[in-house]
């Protein structure tokens, strides 16, 4: 009986101790369950995810002007039941889409404009214009938020059928390409409930990163003159020239170039040159990019930039004003989202490359003068970093940089496109329409779902996140929004050119309902590459 007795005891004991841990297991072999069918899924949803990277391709719009892409993603979002609000922060093209209920909630998000003069037909790696002259996906933002879309809808099914509590919340970067609303998004609450922000953009590998990235935030805008106008030939000296004081503006800032730090970037176009040359321009405008990599030296470049408007100003007896058309925060990155969303890049890996999507990437790499012709990534990059502050020799900018500040941020990246490209050019639409493109988004949404769901599922997790948000990223330094509570968005960009181009578009948006692919209803051999012997143009 004393032994039984103690055999009992035992056994109560043990089953005490191994309670907690056995449970843990159960817990690990569900989410490890779930995981599998999130991936599993997202191959169920290839085909789709194919249709929509070709559809919003074929669309080509530019920032603020995604009518058709917005109108086409909302619409597959509606249908799988997600509630659309439309038209957020002033912007026609922006939303928001929301499923679920409860904590947490996880924004997922993508940029949705292309670039112009980049209209590309996908698959040929030479310059060969769909439209000449025309807008087109020269980055690749055709690809992210299918990617988002079929993410989210693997993970749906999901939480439906195991009944998980939780929101998903899909938005689109609205002008990324000008830097022109995810600013006005966080201005206006967005993000306010959010837990976490995955963000996507297209890359030649999968990858994430966390901390201070390299780049540059920046503000974007435009200064206009005015003057008089007199007869340019016939009274000249009765005129004040707002073009003078934009070009003495000009001017001024490529001396003063020599003296900004090396880790500035700042460019400019002229948007208003005059009417035409026999009347003195009254009005005239030039629109500045000005990049730094924290918010003190953005500032310093906006306050140089003013006084150079100013000084050209006093030297042709003209006005200035200025506008905000953009703007842009430096980058940090979640250390926890990163290290979740990095575990999951590495149980997915990269695509298996056909030889077919490696002719194509060589034959590109060797079009564009590459010393190198590499192909396709093959290997995994590591979880990057945190960038010195004193290592980051600047370069481009994201908006997401933003909503990092705001809620807990990561991106991630998907091998969508080829490497060594110039960027913002035709040739980073040749692979976005091709299988390649398809591959990395199906790769890029296995990661996306799985992630998604360690962050459903393990509440601790975000917990560190917004632990290591307040107590590490955002304890010594603060955001300071570079926009004002009254700057409005800068919605009239691009409308000229899509006024100019779009009913041409409109003849090659992809139909899916009598064509496989975009490169099947273009006609397109796939991989079509310059015949040997032949002139580079």
């Amino acid at each position: 009986m004393i032994r039984a007795r103690l055999a009992a005891t035992a056994a109560l004991a043990l089953l005490l101790t191994a309670g907690p841990a056995f449970a843990q297991a159960q817990e690990n072999a569900r989410l490890t369950a779930q995981k599998a069918d999130a991936a599993r899924g997202v191959d169920e949803l290839a085909k789709m995810a194919q249709e929509m990277v070709d559809s919003v391709f074929s669309f080509g719009e530019l920032g603020f002007q995604e009518v058709e892409t917005s109108k086409y993603l909302t619409g597959i979002l509606e249908q799988n039941g997600f509630k659309i609000e439309r038209g957020v922060s002033k912007i026609p093209t922006a939303w928001v889409a929301r499923w679920g209920s409860g904590k947490p909630v996880i924004a997922l998000g993508s940029d949705i404009d292309g670039i112009p003069q980049a209209s590309q037909k996908p698959g040929v790696a030479y310059p060969d214009p769909i439209i000449a002259g025309a807008p087109g996906h020269g980055e690749g933002h055709n690809t992210g938020m299918p990617m988002q879309i079929v993410a989210a809808l693997a993970v749906k099914r999901i939480m439906e059928r195991d009944k998980l509590p939780g929101t998903l919340m899909l938005w689109p970067g609205v002008a990324e390409e000008q830097l022109a609303s995810k600013a006005w998004y966080v201005r206006d609450g967005m993000f306010k409930d959010v837990d976490v922000t995955i963000f996507a953009h297209v890359g030649n590998n999968l990858g994430v990163s966390w901390g201070d990235s390299g780049g540059n935030g920046m503000i974007s805008l435009e200064y206009t003159f005015e003057g008089e106008t007199a007869h340019s030939a016939g009274a000249p000296w009765r005129g004040r020239s707002a073009l003078d004081a934009v070009e003495l503006m000009n001017a001024g800032w490529n001396y003063r170039r020599e003296h900004l730090r090396l880790s500035q970037r700042s460019h400019y176009v002229i948007t208003n040159g005059g009417d035409q040359p026999n009347v003195v321009p009254r009005n005239a405008s030039v629109w500045y990019y000005f990049r730094e990599n924290d918010q003190p030296h953005i500032q310093e470049l906006w306050d140089i930039g003013n006084k150079m408007a100013e000084g050209a100003a006093l030297m042709t007896n003209t006005k200035w004003t200025s506008r905000i058309l953009g703007a842009a925060y430096p980058q940090h990155m979640n250390k926890t989202v990163a290290e979740v969303v990095y575990e999951n890049i590495k149980k997915v890996g990269l695509p298996t490359w056909s030889a077919d999507d490696q002719a194509l990437a060589r034959g590109l790499q060797k079009e564009l003068g590459n010393p190198r012709q590499e192909g396709l990534a093959t290997e995994l990059e590591p979880l990057r970093g945190p960038v010195r502050n004193e290592d980051n020799y600047g370069g481009g900018s994201d908006d997401i940089g933003d909503v990092s500040w705001n809620v807990p941020t990561v991106t991630l990246r998907y091998p969508s496109n080829i490497p060594g490209l110039p960027g913002h050019n035709w040739s980073s639409a040749i692979a976005s329409a091709t299988p390649i493109a398809h591959k990395g988004v199906v790769a890029g949404a296995k990661v996306m779902a799985m992630s998604v769901l360690d962050l459903m599922t393990r509440p601790e997790l975000v917990q560190q996140a917004w632990d290591y948000f307040r107590n590490v990223q955002t304890k010594d330094r603060k955001y300071i929004p570079l926009i004002k509570p009254d700057t409005p968005p800068a919605t009239h960009l691009n409308a000229d050119i899509l006024a100019r181009y779009r009913e041409e578009m409109k003849k090659y948006y992809y139909d899916p309902t009598k064509f496989g692919t975009y490169l099947e209803q273009l006609g397109i051999k796939y991989p079509t590459l310059r015949p040997a012997g032949s002139q580079q143009q």
